[in-house]
């Protein structure tokens, strides 16, 4: 297992049709790659506890949620997790919320995003594969 400091939480959340970002306030929290056979991850946030009723309905319903992490320091890139938040507990002022689940692998979904673009240019075989790497040499540049 390795372990990571968690910089920041969002929670991604679907209202009306409209994808919002709801920042969570950390006073502390880490995040710990499991390294299991399903690519598990264990978050745990450490916050105020005037979260209290928001986590704990999450709890209750087994929601699984969508949040965006940043690992180690602030300038970091997002990582994106779907997770199910699984207890909370109550510290003093404070609580800890338990979050388990697995990386969204963005990289992977850009990689089909632009295969599936390139096909409905109606790019194939040897063609397809030129004019990947020529817009993945494009991206990287």
């Amino acid at each position: 297992m390795k372990t990571f400091k968690l910089i920041s939480l969002d929670i991604i959340e679907e209202k009306n049709e409209d994808i919002t970002q709801r920042r969570i306030k950390l006073l502390d929290g880490l995040i710990i790659n499991r390294e299991d056979d399903h690519g598990r991850w264990i978050i745990e946030a450490y916050v105020d506890q005037s979260y209290q009723d928001f986590f704990q309905s999450m709890c209750n319903h087994n929601e699984e949620i969508m949040v965006q992490v940043k690992i180690t320091k602030p300038s970091n890139q997002p990582a994106t997790f779907l997770v199910t938040p699984i207890d909370t507990n109550v510290i003093g002022d404070h609580i800890n919320v338990i979050f388990m689940g697995s990386i969204v692998n963005r990289q992977q979904e850009q990689i089909e995003k632009t295969l599936r673009q390139l096909m409905d240019e109606g790019y194939q075989n040897e063609e397809l594969l030129a004019a990947f790497k020529k817009k993945a040499e494009e991206s990287s540049s």
